[in-house]
């Protein structure tokens, strides 16, 4: 069902990629082409990709630098979201956020039963709020950032999506820094 308004306009948000992963490089990097290639295609703005190890530090130190730059709306970074003990993306994002959406993960999980069924427990996708920045952390795999994206970020980074969306929210998202 097409949730859209289609009498406003349609706003690109400017969108960083960060894959985490000891192993793969830019060239083996099928996650986050599969992100750049829907992010592109639905008129949104690649604002900076990147690959680092898991290694939690490092991690939350480029999530800061991307959520404090004007120039980047939303981070979505893939990979390390699992159970293993190199699996830290989640706790690098919780480390950063400022408030975390909780039901993106849930929401995550109940598209993931519907394509892996109960496989979908082994995630820990998660999204939260810093400085004024949407930042989510998805799975490593192409399907599972292609479910994450389809179903739900492709409708949420929309800002014609109704009843309500993210994109409406971004100009209040750091009001509490604001307010003195």
């Amino acid at each position: 069902m097409d949730r859209l308004d289609h009498s406003k306009p349609f706003m690109p948000v400017r969108i960083a990629i960060l894959t985490v992963s000891d192993t793969r490089t830019l060239a083996e990097d099928r996650s986050g082409d599969t992100l750049v290639a829907r992010l592109e295609a639905a008129g949104h703005v690649l604002a900076a990709r990147a690959i680092l190890p898991d290694e939690r530090d490092q991690i939350a130190v480029q999530l800061r630098n991307w959520a404090a730059n004007p120039d980047i709306d939303v981070i979505i970074s893939t990979g390390g979201t699992g159970l293993t003990g190199r699996d830290v993306t989640v706790e690098a994002h919780r480390d950063v956020y400022e408030k975390e959406i909780e039901a993106f993960g849930t929401v995550f999980t109940m598209v993931s039963m519907q394509k892996i069924g109960t496989s979908a427990v082994q995630s820990r996708a998660t999204g939260g709020v810093a400085h004024g920045t949407y930042l989510f952390a998805l799975p490593g795999s192409p399907g599972a950032c292609k479910d994450a994206w389809d179903e739900i970020l492709v409708w949420q980074l929309d800002f014609r999506h109704r009843p309500c969306n993210f994109v409406e929210m971004m100009p209040r998202l750091d009001e509490h820094l604001r307010r003195k």
